[in-house]
């Protein structure tokens, strides 16, 4: 029998689809033998084409299969999924093995009803969905049922073993280039080719930031917030947007027109073992400051994961990098095609600077990296909108302000 990639659902994971660059799961509408796999690495695929052949447990007219069989038929499916990447269309399917009790839950778990970012975690943990009361309606899985099936030693190495670290690669190995570092890769020669970029660096004197980000983020914290510098610079880079729409704008070269935009979609890049992404924060000037901050965590966990939304990653019209958390002190990034703009901030750093008495005093500073697409932003423009960010940063206090409605 076939099983050809369906529209994505909820169900029993059977592989992993990468959609761009975000990553879902496929439910599994059959129980049984994975007797081949048909897709195979770098090769394009759509929906409807061939991923697998199997040999059902309890076809039409069969006994319905029970414990017995689902666990003889689990160490062949665990054997022979083998991990095989392909991509479909512009994007990448992942087919990969489960542990043997996810498999054997294919057939016992049909009943277990949670969603993909519930099972997902319950695979990082190794608990077994089938033996998990769900307290959610209808018997559902919430992630906090999951907490009774941890013992005390998995909990305690749980978050290092969701921790995402960068994959630096291996010393004579070759490395196929596909999934998300080939979108990676398409995306910036495109963005390079297209766009004659230059580049804007600046220094900014953000002691005072530096200052009120301590004195809130006690507050942040009992609200369940991190409350970052990225937070603060989204803000800021959303005002400095509404003061210069140009920046604000995408380029539709088949038109011959600039599309200044009026909403606010800033995407924030993050860093994860598989390579750049760039969630969106959607309608960010209608979010305070604490809301930024809960956004950003959100969406930089799910990135991380691999289990940001399709949704999350689409329609930015302004972007920001951050070095800071690695280090360095001004970059050239590259603009993330179409929008004409991105900003690029550097790590905090403590210098001696002169006040305007003439006197020394030390001062948190930071560096700001501003790549422009010249073709829509010249560099005087460029300019003034640099300097309307660091204005809001070195006021930090007027971010907290609701904005004034016109």
């Amino acid at each position: 029998m076939e099983f050809r990639l369906p529209e994505l659902g909820e169900g029993q994971n059977l592989i992993e689809v990468l959609t761009d660059k975000a990553s879902m799961e496929v439910p599994s509408p059959f129980v049984g033998t994975i007797a081949s796999l048909d897709a195979e690495p770098g090769q394009v695929i759509k929906v409807g084409d061939l991923v697998l052949t199997y040999d059902a447990v309890g076809r039409q007219g069969d006994a319905k299969p029970g414990k017995k069989d689902a666990e003889e038929a689990a160490p062949e499916l665990g054997a022979k999924s083998q991990k095989a990447t392909v991509s479909a269309g512009s994007d990448s399917v992942a087919v990969r093995s489960n542990n043997r009790s996810a498999a054997v839950s294919l057939a016992r778990g049909a009943s277990v009803r949670a969603a993909p970012s519930v099972r997902y975690l319950a695979r990082k943990l190794g608990v077994d969905l089938g033996q998990v009361r769900g307290t959610g309606p209808g018997g559902r899985i919430l992630i906090g049922d999951l907490s009774t099936s941890i013992k005390p030693s998995d909990s305690a190495t749980a978050p290092a073993a969701q921790e995402a670290h960068p994959e630096y690669g291996i010393a004579g190995t070759t490395v196929k280039l596909q999934g998300i570092r080939r979108k990676i890769a398409e995306h910036m020669v495109l963005s390079k080719r297209t766009i004659p970029h230059y580049s804007y660096v600046d220094e900014c004197d953000v002691t005072e930031l530096v200052k009120l980000r301590e004195a809130l983020k006690s507050s942040a914290t009992q609200a369940g917030i991190k409350l970052t510098y990225l937070a603060f610079f989204v803000k800021a880079a959303v005002a400095a947007l509404k003061e210069i729409p140009i920046v604000n704008s995408s380029l539709n070269e088949e038109a011959g027109e600039i599309v200044l935009h009026d909403h606010y979609h800033v995407g924030i890049a993050v860093s994860t073992p598989s390579g750049l992404i760039v969630p969106v924060i959607h309608d960010a000037d209608k979010k305070d400051l604490l809301g930024l901050g809960k956004e950003i965590e959100r969406l930089t966990s799910a990135a991380r994961v691999g289990k940001v939304r399709l949704e999350d990653l689409r329609g930015g019209t302004f972007t920001i990098t951050s070095i800071g958390g690695v280090g360095g002190l001004i970059s050239t990034p590259v603009i993330n095609h179409p929008e004409v703009a991105i900003l690029g901030i550097s790590k905090v750093v403590k210098r001696p600077v002169y006040d305007v008495s003439g006197n020394i005093r030390p001062a948190e500073l930071i560096y700001l990296s501003l790549s422009f697409d010249h073709r829509v932003v010249d560099g005087a423009i460029g300019a003034a909108f640099s300097n309307a960010i660091m204005r809001r940063l070195q006021n930090p206090a007027a971010l907290l302000l609701p904005e004034a409605r016109a």
